[in-house]
């Protein structure tokens, strides 16, 4: 008797059980029909959202912490950690000045904001500093200062990933130099701490769907439809040449480590529609470095790589940035020489590397750039207040795969990539269960052992995949 099949709604109820991706999307659409419908009740069911947002920003610090420190204290070698941070960084400036430029080539050719004939004083100015809360980027010196961290605790407790990057920095060196014997149980200790923050991770990604519907649904409630018609030559054009951008990331990719970049993004697709939905890369920080792993770069890696792109490395924003400048300029009819675009592109080279967790922080670079040139209002960014929060999926994604190709570039780089596991992983023949956040995250993922080029550190031996770091006594 041939066995039976499920019948379609039972096939669709399993999927909705069983798959974040299909919960996520359904929260998705719900979030849009009821922003639409409901406009009052939607902009309340916000703090859904933040709500969700905030948890996985209790666990950000505390694993990037754990993953750096094992990836160094396994690799022993912080020379290669130190070469690590230094490729990054390069590929990270070479990136976002590429998305620098391709926004002020597709602004220069299509001209999104020509014809508008704005006023300028008759923008409100103050609205500008009403969402910016008055603040200011800081200099490089300022950013620089706040990299390093007053208190060990401090770092944690304020979320600042690059202060709590150099701890890890430090204390991992200083395991490498004490040596396992001296200190036989630290490691172990982080090391299981790193496994508990995974399983948190996984509880808490139960709940993305419901902030993915009250992200969505406040969106659509507050801000309206409209906005896109107003909008729409600027926001197609932003959207375009963000696809554009991430096609030669895709061609990058290809050529730098011979991986596909549409089956990683098949592969982090419950990722990119939370990320889409709650307009937060922070939000999946957690399961995107667990994926990578699990795709065959290494701990040390990803625990260095994927943290700092988030502070140096916004392609979306860049393309945002340099697009949004000229749609003002455009609008109040102030026509800009190649030299001033050329000072547009230096100064939000500057800017966008100081933008990371700062309220408004696009409309101060904006600010920043239209009063280096002199020539632009700084009023004039009020402009763009209506429809900023409808670039943020479009900054998101781009942001986000821009940083994972970082870390698959520059594992490559350094020999710090497995790409026979990765291939195998984004080709689905990855023997590991499924990574869906239902169990508490994937074991498997959470003790990726490293390459075969990592040596052992000295005095500390390196430790194998699914097994106990040894205790000396």
């Amino acid at each position: 008797m041939p066995p039976s099949v499920p019948s379609p709604p039972r096939r669709v109820a399993r999927t909705l059980r069983t798959s974040l991706f299909a919960q996520v999307l359904c929260a998705l659409v719900l979030g849009i029909v009821v922003g639409k419908l409901w406009p009052d009740t939607a902009t309340a069911l916000q703090p859904l959202g933040d709500g969700f947002t905030r948890l996985i920003k209790t666990v950000i610090s505390p694993l990037v912490f754990c993953v750096v420190v094992v990836g160094i204290a396994k690799a022993g070698d912080l020379k290669a950690f130190g070469r690590i941070g230094v490729k990054a960084l390069i590929w990270f400036e070479v990136a976002s000045t590429a998305a620098l430029v391709i926004g002020l080539v597709a602004a220069n050719v299509v001209g999104p904001g020509r014809g508008m004939n704005v006023d300028p004083s008759s923008l409100d100015a103050a609205a500008v500093d009403q969402t910016t809360g008055g603040g200011t980027l800081p200099s490089t010196t300022e950013f620089v200062l706040n990299a390093l961290p007053e208190s060990f605790v401090g770092a944690f407790a304020e979320n600042e990933l690059l202060q709590v990057l150099v701890l890890a920095c430090l204390v991992g060196a200083a395991l490498l130099h004490l040596g396992h014997t001296r200190v036989p149980k630290i490691l172990p200790a982080i090391d299981q701490a790193q496994e508990v923050i995974f399983a948190v991770v996984g509880f808490i990604m139960r709940l993305a769907p419901l902030a993915v519907f009250g992200a969505m649904a406040h969106l659509v409630g507050n801000y309206g439809l409209g906005v896109m018609k107003t909008y729409a030559k600027l926001i197609v054009l932003c959207y375009v040449a963000a696809a554009l951008f991430i096609v030669l990331l895709a061609v990058a990719l290809r050529l730098v480590t011979g991986l596909s970049l549409w089956k990683f993004l098949r592969c982090i697709r419950e990722e990119m529609l939370l990320a889409l939905g709650t307009a937060s890369t922070e939000s999946v920080m957690p399961r995107v470095m667990q994926k990578l792993r699990r795709a065959g770069a290494r701990d040390d890696a990803v625990g260095l790589v994927l943290p700092t792109g988030y502070s140096f490395n916004l392609d979306g924003a860049s393309l945002y940035l340099s697009i949004g400048t000229l749609f003002i300029a455009q609008a109040v009819g102030v026509d800009l020489s190649l030299g001033q675009q050329v000072t547009v592109v230096l100064v939000l080279m500057l800017t966008s590397k100081g933008m990371a967790g700062i309220p408004g922080s696009a409309f101060l670079a904006l600010a920043a750039t239209a009063s280096s040139l002199g020539a632009i209002p700084a009023g004039a960014v009020a402009l763009l207040l209506g429809v900023d929060r409808i670039m943020d999926s479009m900054r998101v994604v781009t942001n986000l795969l821009g940083n994972c190709v970082a870390v698959f570039a520059v594992s490559r780089w350094e020999g710090a990539l497995d790409t026979e596991r990765a291939k195998k992983t984004l080709d689905g023949q990855d023997t590991a269960p499924p990574d869906d956040g239902e169990d508490g995250g994937d074991a498997d993922t959470r003790a990726v052992a490293p390459t075969a080029t990592a040596s052992p550190a000295p005095g500390i031996p390196a430790q194998k995949a699914k097994e106990p770091a040894p205790e000396v006594g």
